[in-house]
């Protein structure tokens, strides 16, 4: 409304100065014998120029606050416009908002910016999410570091220590009146030991990175041969697997075989991988002491989290036990092969 004022000044001055010309025009030059018509000759009672002077407040007025309607109505377009903008909104709801007066130069540039809006927003969501990802990553990479330095200090501090008391109660328990509690104790530090390399078997890195299953299989089982009591027979055949899938059975063979360590006291471990009718097979098998509940079951061997980990690759897994027989643990991961097709097929 602050510009009703000044518009109708305006248009005053305008319909003055057109008025004046076509007095002028008709009249001549002013004056007060040829001009006297406007205030001598009266219509409806009042001076002929008083009409002119109120038809001139009149139109003026009602231009005035027409314009100024229109220019408020383009407003309220635009800033509908702006809104839905701000409320990130489709194109459709953009356009139903301004297609009503705005002229179409202005529509087009409202469009443009509107996509130019929606390739930054995509852009800002798209640079949020990799730089995420990169801190995940950089999270991850960090934990992994974390756990082989704890795995390197604990191997060499605690499970050389323990070693090395192994060794000393080997060599005063050889006699054949060796005390009671020798023994015993012989037996809980051989206990430790294996508690110790079922963890360093838990904090080592669960991928492969370069290696293929087999390799880091037959890594593992070396390494492991080399410090256990037990037997530890296997057999493994390179079977093509994606890579997330040989991630995931080589950390449920490494979480089997923690738990065989530790609970199991068996005296044999016989490991399969193996390919047959499509299917990558990973078999763990020990004559330990088994277990019979279901409690014991989730407990002891964890099996929760191997089952878990192989519905996340599309695998079945299988455990059964037998107490003071052993545990059986297997998963059998599909085998999806590629189709060649024929680029000149016979019609």
């Amino acid at each position: 409304m602050r510009q009703i004022l000044p518009r109708s000044l305006f248009f005053m001055a305008l319909f003055a100065a057109i008025i004046f010309s076509i007095l002028f025009a008709l009249l001549g030059f002013p004056a007060v014998q040829t001009w006297s018509v406007l205030w001598n000759d009266f219509v409806a009672g009042l001076p002929f120029g008083l009409w002119l002077l109120v038809l001139m407040l009149v139109l003026s007025g009602g231009i005035s606050w027409w314009s100024e309607s229109l220019s408020r109505s383009k407003l309220q377009d635009i800033e509908a416009v702006f809104q839905a903008l701000l409320r990130n909104e489709d194109q459709s709801a953009i356009e139903a908002a301004q297609m009503k007066t705005l002229p179409d130069t202005l529509s087009n540039s409202i469009l443009k910016l509107q996509k130019l809006l929606e390739s930054q927003r995509k852009s800002l969501t798209r640079i949020s999410n990799e730089r995420a990802e990169t801190q995940d990553q950089i999270i991850q990479e960090r934990i992994v570091m974390e756990r082989q330095r704890l795995a390197r200090e604990l191997h060499d501090s605690v499970s050389q220590q323990l070693f090395a008391a192994s060794m000393l109660l080997s060599s005063m328990t050889e006699g054949e009146e060796a005390p009671q509690g020798l023994l015993q104790t012989e037996k809980m530090v051989q206990q430790a030991q294996l508690e110790m390399r079922a963890l360093l078997l838990h904090l080592r890195p669960a991928a492969l990175h370069d290696k293929s299953l087999r390799q880091g299989l037959f890594e593992l089982l070396s390494e492991l041969k080399e410090k256990v009591y037990f037997t530890i027979e296997h057999r493994l055949e390179e079977v093509p697997l994606p890579k997330g899938a040989e991630d995931h059975l080589f950390r449920i063979a490494q979480e089997t075989l923690s738990n065989t360590l530790r609970h199991s006291k068996a005296t044999e471990v016989h490991i399969l991988f193996v390919e047959r009718d499509d299917f990558a097979i990973l078999r763990i098998q020990d004559n330990g002491v088994g277990f019979a509940s279901e409690q014991s079951k989730s407990t002891s061997y964890g099996l929760k989290h191997i089952e878990e980990r192989a519905i996340e690759i599309g695998a079945t897994s299988k455990i059964v036990s037998v107490p003071s027989e052993g545990t059986i643990v297997e998963v059998k991961v599909p085998i999806e092969r590629k189709i060649a097709h024929d680029p000149n097929p016979v019609s």
